[in-house]
């Protein structure tokens, strides 16, 4: 098949990922579960891991496989292992509530994607990317995470949503550009720990004051002030 379409098997594999990237988004955009969401996350981390792999044997950048190794440790066991953690802790266990229906959301979501498309075109055409389509659908996948992010009013999905936006613009530095150096990657992976240990005692302080971790209490307590 590589050979009838002229394509790498490698080309193909993250095309294949990036696929799968941009699936994963929309179902946790369409997720309502907190641990359904988590779980989705971890396994879009995971694919981040695999495309980070392969773009490593690929290009012969031998500092991505320590990417995909912290990627691996970091998205798929730490943070979801925390989440988890926080979400039995605080007995949250489903995210109803949003701004806008699932249906509406979805088709907010599509307009996303092919606005990032037509966006991500020119680009494509200049730069010396692995494949046409993978800045594209990194685009797409930041826009989305960012969509999920706006249209839910619990804390927790709003977190993961800035992580999922996180592995798209990480999905866009290796397939775009090979990658970061590794004192800048393992600079960004500190910094997301940190900020979750933080957020993760800012939802008990939510907890604790409100009995509840939708966030319009803030805005009532801004109100009040």
């Amino acid at each position: 098949m590589a050979a009838m379409t002229g394509i790498p098997i490698w080309a193909q594999l993250i095309n294949l990922l990036a696929a799968v990237l941009l699936l994963l988004a929309f179902a946790m955009l369409s997720q309502r579960r907190v641990l359904s969401l988590i779980n989705l996350f971890a396994a879009q981390g995971f694919a981040l891991a695999c495309s980070t792999a392969i773009v490593a044997w690929a290009t012969g950048q031998t500092h991505l496989y320590g990417s995909a190794a912290l990627t691996l440790l970091l998205k798929v066991a730490l943070l979801p292992w925390l989440l988890h953690r926080l979400v039995r802790k605080l007995d949250v266990r489903w995210d109803v509530e949003g701004l806008l229906n699932i249906p509406t959301t979805m088709l907010v979501g599509i307009v996303l994607v092919v606005f990032a498309f037509n966006l991500a075109a020119p680009i494509e055409q200049l730069a010396s990317t692995i494949t046409r389509s993978t800045l594209g659908i990194a685009m797409a996948c930041v826009m989305l995470a960012f969509l999920m992010m706006i249209t839910r009013r619990k804390a927790i999905p709003q977190v993961i949503g800035f992580l999922a936006m996180e592995n798209g613009l990480f999905f866009a530095a290796t397939s775009a550009t090979y990658g970061m150096p590794m004192v800048v990657e393992l600079g960004i992976a500190l910094d997301v720990l940190v900020a979750m240990l933080i957020l993760g005692v800012f939802f008990f302080q939510i907890r604790e004051q409100f009995d509840s971790l939708d966030l319009k209490h803030l805005e009532k307590l801004k109100e009040s002030e």
